[in-house]
This record gives C-alpha cells, sequence and structure tokens, in this order.
C-alpha cells in the first residue's frame, strides 16, 4: 500500500492521524490514484453544500470512496438529483451526512428502479423523498431480495388494501432496514400471543409502525410483564396497546412507573382508568398532565382522563371556564 505525500499531507490538514490514514486507505484502494487535488475539490463540495466541516472526517472514514468520485460525473448529478426529492435546504446534507455511500450509489440504476417499488405501492413522490432523505439506506437495498420480502411480510398481515402498507413505510422508512426472519415476523407473532386479534395488530401496525421492529425480549416481554403486574388483564392489556402502541416499548422506570404513580397516588385515580384513554401515556408528566390536574383540583372539578388531556390549551381552558393567563404549557 503506497501513500502519496501529497494525500498524507491532506488527511493530516483534515485532522485525521496516522491511524486512521492507514485504514482508509486499508479500506479503500482506488485512493492510491486518487490526486489531492481531487480529493480536495470533493471535499470542498461537499463542505459547499451544507455539510459541516467537523462532520466531513466522520463521513471520510465511513466512505473513503468518497474522495475518489469524479466530482462532475458522479457527486453533483447524485447531488442534484438528491435535491429534487427534498423541500429543506438542508435535508441533502444531513442525508449525506447519515449515508455517505449514497453518492457512490448510480442515479440510473438504483434511484429510478427504487421511486418506480415505491410508486407501485401507491406512496406519492413527494413522500417518497422524504423517506428516501429520512433513511437514505433505502437507496442500497436490493429491491428483489430485501424490499419485496419486507413488503410480502407486511402484505401477509393483511395490509395489503386501502394502499396500507405504503402508509406503513412512510411513516417507518427504517421498517425497510430490518429482518423478516429475525425481527419483524417474531415482533408480529408476539403481539398475537398476547391477544391482538388480526384486525387489531394491522391497526397497531399502520398507528405505530416501528412496534414491529423492537425486539420482543429486550423491550415488549418486560413492559407486558410490567402491566401484568400492574393488574391488567388480557383484554385491556390488547385495548391499551391498540390504543397506544407505544406502551410496549416506554421505558418502565421513566415513562410508565411515574405516570402511573401520579395518577393513582397523586390523582386518586384507579389504574383501569387508562384503558379507557390509552394515550394518558404519550402527555408529558410535567408539561400536561401535572399542570392541568392542579387546575382542576384547585377549582374542585371533576372529569375523565379524555376530558382532561384530549384537546389544546386554549380549548382546555374554554372547555373548563379558566383564566388563560394562569400558567400552564400545553
Amino acid at each position: 500500500m503506497e501513500i502519496t505525500s501529497s494525500m498524507m499531507w491532506f488527511f493530516k490538514d483534515k485532522g485525521f492521524d496516522d491511524n486512521s490514514v492507514q485504514g482508509i486507505f486499508r479500506r479503500c484502494r482506488r485512493l492510491e490514484d486518487v490526486h489531492q487535488e481531487r480529493a480536495s475539490e470533493n471535499w470542498e463540495y461537499l463542505r459547499s453544500i451544507g455539510i459541516e466541516e467537523r462532520k466531513l472526517p466522520s463521513i471520510v472514514s465511513k466512505c473513503p470512496k468518497i474522495l475518489a468520485l469524479d466530482l462532475y460525473d458522479k457527486i453533483m448529478p447524485t447531488v442534484e438529483c438528491l435535491r429534487t426529492l427534498g423541500t429543506k435546504p438542508r435535508e441533502v446534507a444531513t442525508a449525506i451526512a447519515k449515508f455517505p455511500h449514497i453518492l457512490s450509489n448510480s442515479v440510473e440504476e438504483k434511484l429510478c428502479p427504487l421511486l418506480a417499488f415505491f410508486q407501485a405501492l401507491g406512496i406519492p413522490e413527494k413522500h417518497i423523498g422524504k423517506m428516501i432523505l429520512l433513511n437514505p439506506r433505502l437507496i442500497s437495498y436490493s429491491i428483489e431480495t430485501k424490499l419485496t420480502e419486507i413488503v410480502n411480510f407486511l402484505a401477509s398481515l393483511g395490509l395489503n388494501k386501502d394502499g396500507m402498507i405504503g402508509k406503513v413505510i412512510v411513516k417507518d422508512p427504517y421498517i425497510m432496514g430490518y429482518s423478516v426472519e429475525k425481527r419483524l415476523r417474531p415482533t408480529s407473532q408476539f403481539l398475537k400471543s398476547i391477544g391482538l386479534s388480526e384486525q387489531d395488530l394491522q391497526a397497531v401496525a399502520v398507528k405505530f409502525p416501528a412496534i414491529l421492529s423492537r425486539d420482543v425480549n429486550k423491550l415488549l416481554v418486560p413492559n407486558y410483564a410490567y402491566l401484568n403486574r400492574r393488574g391488567f388483564q388480557e383484554r385491556q392489556v390488547v385495548a391499551l396497546v391498540v390504543g397506544f402502541p407505544p406502551i410496549l416499548i416506554k421505558s418502565i422506570q421513566n415513562s410508565l412507573e411515574p405516570r402511573f404513580k401520579f395518577l393513582v397516588d397523586v390523582m386518586g385515580r384507579q389504574v383501569d382508568e387508562v384503558v379507557d384513554y390509552p394515550c394518558f401515556f404519550h402527555h408529558g408528566l410535567k408539561r400536561r398532565i401535572e399542570p392541568r390536574y392542579k387546575l382542576l383540583k384547585e377549582k374542585n372539578l371533576n372529569c375523565s382522563l379524555s376530558e382532561m388531556l384530549d384537546c389544546n390549551k386554549k380549548k382546555f381552558f374554554m372547555k373548563f371556564g379558566l383564566l388563560e393567563g394562569q400558567a400552564l404549557s400545553n
């Protein structure tokens, strides 16, 4: 492996140490034939499109080939194509920082078929652009062996109607990167095992698709066991999960337990009241639940959890005839 003095100087000037440079050249032999001028030109171009200079060393370490690509034939056309997908100035720079390998993919060979694949699922083009820029790794996945497998799995859950598969992918583009057999199928099987019907599972997948990609043993099983310890019966757990799917992945210590304690110990309510309003766990304890409870208590007003929480600040004040000047953030 031969590193020219000019390229060594280039990397040292950008803050790389000797070990990092050696590693970069081992991972990308093409750099041995790259002149400092090309590397500098590519570096400056990436900086010019909005990538912060402090992030560039990390980007180059992830994808050294980025310094060897032809700026005018490869990098610039790809960036211009990506810009057509976004609506905000920094979206493309953010996508490249997340997954710099996106610049080494062929626009014609990868991006165009990917757009066609998602359009066939009924996803509008503006949403496809947002998905790709949010999860740029999508462009590296094989349509035949990876993406099609995920779509077929979602269809097997009964989501192959009314454009539901497209809605799931738009909500959570990261789901396309998970293994069906190692993650998605075990999670769906667990949800069925705790009592969710096929219709329940479909509702959960559309409402909060990220739950399908969560680890069963690390997250779902402990949270399910916690709800059981709280005294909920199977049908009540199902109602909680369907009503607010993140309840199975929220931190027990930092999210669920503090809300239950406030509900029971401070508000003096029964735990099963949340079955009628699972979104209780969606609201911030300090920002919404506590302040609204205190205001209602001062006025000696009683109401259900949904009446207290399921409205914005203005409607809350109007509903209970409170003065808007009183301190309340939500």
